[in-house]
């Protein structure tokens, strides 16, 4: 055995210590008032309601019939951990997201984001912008796939005839 190292050939004991204390110490600590995953998928339920005029999600709540605990999950951690997050307003975040779910192909989840994306006052034609924008990172045929669905969101948005105003 060569000092200060094994058989494997791996640094030193108190070098590997060194390193792992460093490591740690550079983490940050859990705040002492962790949020339990009921206080977490509680704030993604008062983050889905401000989204959606103060409804529920019909997508989430379908799941959670069959699918509880990715139901939970897409609650406490999407929405409440990465949807409350400080740092984007709604209108940016709403944004970012139709653009990722229109570049990856996921129309379904683009759909209900611009929808959100409009009650945040995000106009018909910014979210067009946004679909123009992909066909540089995604290609057209995502985009083109993405402006159908972006279409039937605004028809199903807009008053029929026999609606008042």
């Amino acid at each position: 055995m060569i000092h200060g190292t094994d058989t494997l050939s791996r640094p030193p004991v108190r070098l590997r210590a060194l390193v792992a204390a460093g490591l740690l110490a550079a983490v940050p600590a859990m705040p002492a008032a962790a949020l339990t995953t009921e206080e977490r998928a509680k704030r993604g339920g008062e983050v889905i309601r401000s989204l959606n005029n103060g409804q529920t999600q019909p997508n989430l709540e379908r799941m959670r019939e069959e699918f509880p605990f990715l139901a939970e999950a897409t609650e406490a951690y999407a929405l409440g951990d990465v949807w409350a997050r400080p740092g984007l307003d709604v209108r940016t975040r709403q944004l970012a997201a139709v653009a990722a779910f229109a570049a990856i192909g996921e129309t379904a989840f683009m759909k209900v984001h611009a929808g959100y994306a409009l009650n945040a006052g995000v106009s018909e034609d910014e979210l067009k912008e946004i679909i123009y924008m992909v066909t540089v990172p995604a290609g057209f045929p995502r985009a083109i796939s993405a402006a159908r669905t972006l279409s039937e969101l605004f028809a199903e948005r807009r008053p029929s005839e026999g609606d008042t105003p």
